[in-house]
Formats: structure tokens, C-alpha cells, sequence
């Protein structure tokens, strides 16, 4: 009898502390969501603010990136002409940010930077110091892990249909690989960046077209030749001009 009550509290015991498990899980479920939320409208709010120039809108997305995954620096990279060039930075450390400034990322199928552009897909990496690019001194891995102290990485393209616009990467010092939920929202936060993007070159490009026809429009206006009169040769033709008015009529 005894040890069947003892049986029973251990079975209720449990049970309560796998409800209590799953309350705690949804509940914080709950609490992400909202603070993906919350970050979601506070980067639409910075494109909203600020559609001529995208760097706020970058800068807004790192803060978010890194601070609801957790992540211990990020970068926001912008391709121009096929060369990669640092458009935002958030709590990279020093030694990095000078690398970066002095060698900007190689383009390539052997460079992971390379690979999510060329592929046009996300790279995520549980563990840079054992990985194949890091073992093939990669110069970029290299730098990344010895300067930046990455271990678990994360990077996603800015891709619309067939054009790529740069990369957003973040960064822990740590190997923690980064969840499907985390994956799910840096893609939403790259296709924000792309949005930013595309309202700057959009207003830039109208601000060009419409200062073209100003100018267009004042060259026709000068090169159209004005039609004046002399005030002397308009005296002159009036005195010339003769008085029918006081001749004889002819009968």
C-alpha cells in the first residue's frame, strides 16, 4: 500500500513538472514572439523614416539581429560593382573592424562569403575553428575566428529575384549554433534590408530624372531664338508706314 502511494506521488510529481516544463516553454515561445515583434516594427519604422538613405535602416537591423538572437557583434556588408563594402558594423570587435577596412571579402566558391553569394543561401556554421574553409586559411574565416573570436556563424544574403545585394552576417563567440526560429527571422530582417535598399535607389533614380528634365527643359527654353523688335526700327517702320487714311479717293 505504501509503496503504491509512493508510486503514485512520484508519477503526479512528473507529470506537474512536465506541465510545468511546457508552461515555461510557451511562455517563453510567447516572449520571443512579441520581441520579434517589437523588432520587426521598429525596423519598418526606421525604412518608414528614413526611405533616401538606407544606413539607419542597417543600422536598426543589426541591433535587432544581434540583440534577439543573442549574438555577439554583426555586419552588414552592400555589394557595388562586385566589390564587398562594410555598410554597418555593430560591437565588432577592434582587431576585426581593422582587418575588414584593409581587406575587403573575397567573391569566391572557396570563401563561405563567396559561396551565399554566388549560391544565392544562407550559410550557417555551428563551428568555425573546425571548419573546411577555417582549415584551408581561408584569409577571411581566418581573420573572423582569430581577430573576431567567431565560433558559431550565420550568413544571409540580400536577394531579390536574380540580383544580390549584400550580405547580413551575425556572429557569437561562442559554439551555439542558431535556431530555426533565429534562421526564420535574420531571413526577414535581410529581405527588410533589401526593402531599404530598393527605396533609396528608387527615390535616387527619380531625383536624377526629374533634375534631367530641369535641365533638358532649360536648354530648350535658351536655345529657342526670342522675337524682338527695335524701339528705333519700330519708330521708323511707323513713320514709313503710309496714311491711307488721308489720301484723296480716286473717283
Amino acid at each position: 500500500m505504501t509503496a503504491t502511494l509512493e508510486h503514485q506521488v512520484a508519477e503526479l510529481r512528473r507529470a506537474n513538472a512536465e506541465l510545468q516544463q511546457r508552461l515555461d516553454e510557451a511562455l517563453a515561445q510567447r516572449e520571443e514572439s512579441e520581441t520579434q515583434k517589437a523588432a520587426m516594427a521598429q525596423i519598418v519604422e526606421a525604412i518608414n523614416a528614413s526611405r533616401s538613405d538606407p544606413a539607419p535602416v542597417f543600422d536598426t537591423i543589426l541591433e535587432k539581429a544581434t540583440g534577439v538572437c543573442d549574438a555577439a557583434f554583426g555586419i552588414m556588408w552592400t555589394l557595388d560593382n562586385d566589390v564587398a563594402r562594410v555598410r554597418a558594423m555593430r560591437n565588432v570587435p577592434h582587431r576585426f573592424v581593422e582587418y575588414l577596412m584593409r581587406e575587403p571579402p573575397v567573391i569566391g566558391p572557396d570563401t563561405l562569403f563567396g559561396r551565399a553569394i554566388i549560391d544565392r543561401s544562407l550559410i550557417h556554421i555551428a563551428d568555425c575553428a573546425v571548419g573546411e574553409v577555417y582549415q584551408k586559411r581561408a584569409p577571411l574565416a581566418v581573420a573572423a575566428v582569430e581577430l573576431g573570436g567567431t565560433r558559431s556563424l550565420m550568413m544571409v544574403p540580400l536577394v531579390k529575384e536574380e540580383a544580390v545585394f549584400g550580405i547580413l552576417a551575425i556572429y557569437r563567440q561562442e559554439v551555439r549554433p542558431f535556431s530555426d526560429r533565429e534562421i526564420a527571422l535574420v531571413r526577414n530582417f535581410a529581405g527588410q534590408a533589401v526593402i531599404a535598399i530598393e527605396n533609396a535607389r528608387l527615390i535616387t533614380e527619380t531625383r536624377q530624372a526629374l533634375e534631367q528634365q530641369t535641365a533638358t527643359a532649360e536648354v530648350l527654353r535658351l536655345s529657342i531664338p526670342r522675337r524682338a523688335t527695335s524701339p528705333r526700327c519700330s519708330t521708323r517702320c511707323s513713320k514709313r508706314r503710309p496714311d491711307f487714311a488721308r489720301r484723296p479717293a480716286v473717283s
